[in-house]
């Protein structure tokens, strides 16, 4: 990250990594927070690929697919990694279009992901076919993963139990989710020592994307949602992120 910021200014450099350092921490803890300062981040470096990359991670975590999978497209365009497939799959997923994310795992770059990534997508694959009351086809294709470490294999675990509930299978799911360890609710690590960088400081709700390649696909899918589509803007008429000025007075100081 730090080598993909040096294409910002050094102040600017330095404000940023600390939004996306706080997005990260706060991820798994605070999502809508974390979301918040990705946000920032983004406003300062949208031409940044992990900075977009944090923007859509934390998009997806709160529930916002449709923005999470503009981010997530953008994010392509700018490095030209298909690593987040199975992300775009689920974002289909979520905003009710299974056929789509069906689409998504059989996009050429999905024969590039790593092994771990590419059983995730097949993942989503089988929720896409429950999706679409295909329960009996969805059952057999999580039975021929291969997962690639424990925790991939109790979500496939999980998902089987899934597809046996909605088959009203409960007794085979019961048996299934017992396998589950129960997950214990995560706890900040940082709670004690961590120092919240303001998210007030800069907080404008507004979506652009760096590139009109798929406007209108994209602004279809969010009035499909009844989700505001924002103005287009070219990436010509976006700021410079070396000059992105803060918003308020103190950006850069840190509040305990």
């Amino acid at each position: 990250m730090r080598e993909r910021l040096r294409t910002l200014s050094k102040d600017n450099a330095e404000d940023v990594g600390r939004h996306l350092v706080m997005a990260g921490r706060l991820l798994d803890f605070d999502p809508e927070t974390a979301y918040k300062h990705a946000q920032i981040a983004a406003q300062r470096a949208g031409r940044v690929d992990v900075v977009r990359e944090a923007a859509a991670l934390t998009a997806y975590a709160t529930g916002r697919y449709a923005e999470a999978l503009r981010e997530l497209r953008t994010v392509r365009r700018l490095n030209g990694s298909n690593e987040h497939l199975p992300l775009m799959a689920d974002c289909e997923r979520g905003l009710g279009r299974p056929e789509r994310a069906l689409d998504v795992a059989r996009e050429d770059g999905a024969k590039a992901l790593t092994p771990e990534a590419k059983v995730e997508l097949e993942i989503v694959v089988a929720g896409a076919r429950m999706d679409l009351g295909e329960g009996e086809a969805a059952l057999v294709h999580l039975g021929r993963l291969t997962p690639v470490d424990e925790a991939q294999r109790l979500r496939i675990v999980g998902a089987r139990a899934e597809v046996l509930r909605s088959l009203g299978r409960a007794e085979e799911a019961a048996a299934l989710e017992a396998e589950i360890p129960e997950v214990e609710e995560p706890t900040d690590p940082f709670r004690d020592d961590v120092i919240l960088y303001d998210t007030a400081e800069l907080w404008v709700d507004d979506d652009v994307d760096d590139d009109p390649e798929d406007a209108s696909e994209e602004r279809g899918d969010a009035l499909e949602q009844g989700v505001p589509w924002p103005h287009d803007l070219d990436v010509e008429d976006a700021p410079a992120d070396e000059d992105s000025a803060p918003l308020s007075d103190g950006g850069d100081e840190e509040d305990k």
